[in-house]
Formats: structure tokens, C-alpha cells, sequence
């Protein structure tokens, strides 16, 4: 790996992983940081070029981000975290669940979409058009090419087909507000897709996490404790 992620970690126990979404950092996961670690080791990741962690020269893909995550696992010692991802960080759990099979416990999706279509058309149309526009003076101003990148992550990924979701064998959970800028029967199709999971539609928007952390957390904490009660029946 050509950089070296930065990440906040808290709490002891069984490792829970945080993905942030496109443009943010590990902070956004303040509420759920505070909350879970009081029972996980949990390590809210910056992606690569986000937040605190360089930019670096490998290509801004959601599949490198992918390589970059299973890099900070294997320098940290951690096999198999859970794994919960949110907007962007939620594709980039999907490929690292597809890429890397049996190096996940489960998987919380929270906002997650397989394509650009799966966001809502009013929502899409302005990103499209900031990254014309990024695209446009990139060659003049590093933050115009950095908001290019950023946003064409968005323009252009995931590339995900519902059937490749098949592949994953751990405990998922996904989770969407009622009013997110995914489509519910986007997301609807990412539940039905992935064998055994759980679907969650909370009342509030994409940013469920940040601004419903009680019902976001409860939601999350029910799904995890099934888990370990199943594991403790085996």
C-alpha cells in the first residue's frame, strides 16, 4: 500500500470497523464511536484521500479503497471485524465483503446504493453537474481536481450487480432512512440480494446515524446481539 491510513480507535473487545461516506472522515461516526465502544474495539477509518489520509498515487476507486481497508487490517492483526459502512463507506464494504470473502464477521450497510441509479434523480443531477464543473478547472486548481475526484466516485461508482451480492455469507444487516436520497426499492434490492439479511427503514433521512444516533444505534446493537446469541447457540 502506497499510504497509511489514519483511523480513531476506541474501546477493547471484538473488533467494529467504520466506513464514512464520500467527502467526509472517520468524525461523522462521533455518536456511534462513543457508543460502541464501550463493548467493541472500534476504529472509525479516514478513506484514502479523506479526512487525514493522504491522497497517495494508486487510483480513487471504490475497489482500491477496498485494498486499502484489508492493508489496515492486516497491519492492525484484525481477521475478520464487523464491518459497518455508510453512504460510499457502505459500497466499499460490499466489495471488500466480495473481494475478500471470510475476513468479515457481518456487515451493516447503512445507505448504501449498487449504482449511480440508485440515488434519487434530484439528488444525483446537482453531483453530476459539480463534477462537470470540477472536471472543468481541475487542470488550474488542485481543489477543483480534488472535488472532481470526489464527486466522480459518485458519477461513476459503485458497479455492483445484485447477483454478485449472492456471494456474501455473513450476517448483513441494511439499513436506510424513509426519506434517503437512495431509492427504497434500491435499497430493498440490496437486502433481498445478500442471502439471510435484515432490512431496517428508520424514520429520518440519509444521515441517519448522525442525526438519530438513539433509534441508529438500538437498530445496529438489536442485529448485533442476535448475532452473538446465535453464535452462542452453534
Amino acid at each position: 500500500m502506497d499510504i497509511r491510513l489514519y483511523y480513531q480507535e476506541r474501546g477493547a473487545g471484538e473488533p467494529m470497523v467504520l466506513l464514512h461516506g464520500n467527502g467526509e472522515d472517520g468524525g461523522y461516526f462521533r455518536h456511534q464511536i462513543e457508543y460502541f465502544s464501550r463493548r467493541y474495539r472500534v476504529i472509525a477509518v479516514d478513506t484514502r484521500g479523506h479526512g487525514k489520509s493522504p491522497r497517495g498515487i494508486a487510483p480513487f476507486t471504490m475497489g482500491q479503497f477496498a485494498a486499502d481497508l484489508k492493508g489496515l487490517l492486516d497491519e492492525l492483526g484484525i481477521e475478520a471485524p464487523i464491518l459497518l459502512g455508510f453512504s460510499d463507506g457502505a459500497n466499499i464494504a460490499m466489495k471488500f465483503a466480495l473481494r475478500y470473502p471470510g475476513r468479515l464477521k457481518a456487515l451493516i450497510l447503512n445507505g448504501g446504493n449498487l449504482n449511480p441509479g440508485g440515488i434519487k434523480r434530484h439528488v444525483q443531477i446537482p453531483i453530476e453537474l459539480g463534477y462537470r464543473i470540477a472536471r472543468r478547472f481541475g487542470g488550474k486548481s488542485p481543489e477543483a481536481r480534488r472535488n472532481g475526484e470526489i464527486l466522480g466516485l459518485m458519477v461513476h461508482e459503485p458497479n455492483i450487480s445484485p447477483q454478485a451480492l449472492g456471494a456474501v455469507r455473513v450476517p448483513t444487516i441494511v439499513i436506510a432512512g424513509t426519506r434517503d436520497m437512495v431509492k427504497r426499492a434500491h435499497t430493498e434490492e440490496i437486502a433481498g440480494s445478500i442471502p439471510g439479511a435484515k432490512l431496517a427503514i428508520l424514520p429520518g433521512d440519509h444521515f441517519i446515524a448522525g442525526k438519530r444516533p438513539e433509534a441508529f444505534n438500538r437498530a445496529v446493537e438489536e442485529f448485533l446481539e442476535k448475532i452473538q446469541n446465535m453464535t452462542a447457540d452453534e
